[in-house]
């Protein structure tokens, strides 16, 4: 089997690379952090470059490009370190979007495409422990459209969104996968609060509340639809993980060159050459299961939601190895706020969290198991 990258996709991976090497320095995205985090302007550069539109249909003025492509930029944004919402605004939502009726993807996706609009998942919600399930928020219907009732918690960077997708239960009850559709809701509609704040890794998330809120019908049936758009953020995730490991494994051996004890440099202490390599090993781990959890996107939903479990929890895993090992490496300069190291160990700590943590995922690879045990015995 050929896994080669196509020209276009190392056309595509040279020229983020380029714009992240010119545009989005270390010093630049200390001084957004700072700030408190907005990363609007950045999404809107992104955008220039198309990747806004990176996977919305070229009949809506997208590039209509595919997973691999995705992967492929996620991995460069990730060794760049660069805090955009990218993965939200032009994966997820465009994935949600592709259920809604004809007109309200003619209204939006332009839109998103050219970064006038960036909408985003708020799915999240107190005491659902990652459980895509678990909807509190409430849809009601009347005699000129939809209304919804409830809280969302930990939106990415809500305060910037122009919208938000949000699930919500139509019927059923609260851990019921039946009776949750997608609505689409504007931040300045009427009913609607939204509280931002910065997060550890320096960029934004807020707590949505919406109170009779009025929101536009995606699809009634949303459940399959947002196991798919989380499983392809989580998919983005890991590329973007295995982008900040390769960068921080070569910032830590770059400093193991130069830092030197008893005179001479780090490098020549075979123990710590040892756990550099160990470092190097996780990191191959998690650029295959990356690999594989992309190119399982196209798969039918029990073998596509099983391998990007698999996949999380090997991020997760190489993920918490890798920060640790780079950081001791380096001792008390890694985690100074003002050196670069810190920063990738910060983002990969809150990586680890997103869309379910290690034991959420085990336990969904164990719960698919067993529901196809059947299936050979």
């Amino acid at each position: 089997m050929d896994f080669d990258f196509s020209d276009d996709q190392v056309s595509l991976r040279d020229a983020v690379a380029r714009w992240v090497d010119k545009g989005f320095t270390f010093e630049r995205r200390h001084q957004l952090a700072k700030a408190g985090g907005a990363t609007r302007e950045v999404y809107t550069e992104l955008a220039e470059l198309g990747l806004a539109g990176l996977t919305i249909p070229e009949a809506h003025g997208g590039l209509g490009f595919g997973a691999v492509e995705a992967m492929v930029v996620m991995e460069e944004l990730g060794r760049g370190l660069v805090n955009a919402p990218l993965a939200q605004g032009a994966l997820i939502a465009p994935a949600l979007l592709a259920e809604a009726p004809e007109a309200l993807q003619a209204e939006w996706l332009p839109k998103m495409a050219g970064a006038e609009a960036l909408v985003v998942l708020a799915h999240q919600e107190a005491g659902a422990r990652y459980k895509l399930r678990h909807v509190t928020t409430r849809a009601h219907q009347t005699a000129t459209g939809w209304t919804l009732d409830g809280v969302k918690s930990v939106v990415p960077a809500g305060d910037e969104a122009d919208a938000f997708i949000v699930p919500a239960r139509v019927s059923g009850d609260v851990d019921s996968e039946a009776g949750i559709a997608l609505f689409l809701v504007e931040r300045g509609a009427a009913g609607i609060t939204v509280k931002g704040y910065p997060t550890q890794d320096g960029a934004r998330a807020a707590e949505l509340t919406l109170a009779q809120a009025p929101a536009a019908l995606v699809v009634e049936k949303g459940y399959g639809a947002l196991e798919q758009a989380v499983d392809i953020g989580i998919a983005a995730l890991c590329a973007e993980g295995v982008g900040l490991m390769d960068r921080l494994t070569a910032i830590t051996v770059e400093y193991m060159n130069t830092r030197k004890q008893f005179g001479v440099t780090l490098t020549h202490f075979q123990a710590l050459r040892h756990r550099i390599a160990d470092v190097k090993m996780q990191l191959e781990l998690a650029r295959s299961m990356s690999y594989y959890a992309t190119l399982k996107l196209g798969e039918a939903a029990p073998a596509r939601r099983r391998a990007l479990s698999q996949a999380k929890v090997q991020l997760n895993q190489s993920a918490r190895f890798v920060g640790q090992q780079c950081i001791q490496l380096h001792g008390g300069i890694g985690v100074t706020d003002e050196y670069l190291a810190s920063h990738y160990f910060k983002r990969l700590t809150m990586m680890e969290m997103q869309f379910g943590d290690t034991l959420h995922h085990l336990g969904e690879v164990s719960d698919r198991m067993q529901d196809t045990a059947g299936v050979f015995a």
